[in-house]
């Protein structure tokens, strides 16, 4: 049975995860990073957090929230059988554009390499991957119905075909991100879990899912 065991959240003023009802509000990224460190929920400095693209900044500070929310430590030093699949509405456009408008201001002869790093959807997965330590699949899927109902089920079936023992699942953009891990149940573990289905069905059912993760009680009560 597959579960999900935490899940974090992001706006452009506040932040927080379900299971542990964790809830802040911030200013800017730059005080959100220093936030997540405060709270021990980053339990390191994110290198070069400052020349990330702000999806890249969503994508990595929703994913900590989300693991710890799971109860899952990480450290520079430890790799983890994790997968990442990602999603959006809009892929890297910002980012793209942003490249683009550098690229035309500085004559059409050249463009900041620093820029060009975040023109491809799967960069903020990546920038996670490496930070977080996760060695296991790691995709960008667009999908044009129901986008979090979709992924996270797809992610789900990515573990019952033993690609991963776990899935993290995030949907990011530059304004906002909600991510979720998801694994098989576990019958010793005393971590709260949220069934796959009873997620995705509260999910489909809800008209503003954004205030559904703010009220921080979107979902029936989960399994120990």
């Amino acid at each position: 049975m597959i579960v999900i065991k935490g899940i974090g959240w992001i706006t452009l003023t506040e932040y927080g995860s379900i299971i542990k009802k964790l809830q802040g509000n911030y200013n800017d990224l730059k005080s959100l990073h220093s936030h997540l460190q405060h709270e021990s929920v980053l339990k390191s400095a994110i290198k070069n957090f400052g020349r990330f693209d702000t999806a890249s900044k969503m994508t990595c500070c929703s994913i900590a929230l989300a693991l710890n929310d799971a109860g899952i430590t990480y450290s520079e030093h430890m790799k983890h059988d994790v997968g990442i699949l990602g999603t959006n509405n809009d892929g890297c456009f910002e980012s793209n554009l942003a490249y683009f408008k550098d690229y035309v201001s500085c004559g059409r002869t050249i463009a900041r390499g620093n820029l060009f790093i975040y023109t491809l959807p799967s960069t903020p997965l990546a920038e996670a991957a490496i930070y977080f330590g996760c060695r296991g699949p790691l995709l960008y899927i667009k999908f044009q119905q129901n986008q979090i109902p979709s992924m996270l089920r797809y992610a789900g079936k990515m573990i019952l075909r033993g690609e991963t023992s776990k899935m993290i699942a995030v949907e990011a953009s530059e304004k906002k991100a909600v991510c979720f891990v998801l694994g098989n149940k576990d019958n010793t573990s005393t971590m709260k879990s949220l069934s796959l289905e009873d997620v995705v069905d509260t999910i489909e059912k809800t008209s503003d899912f954004d205030e559904m993760l703010i009220q921080s009680t979107p979902y029936p009560q989960g399994e120990n």
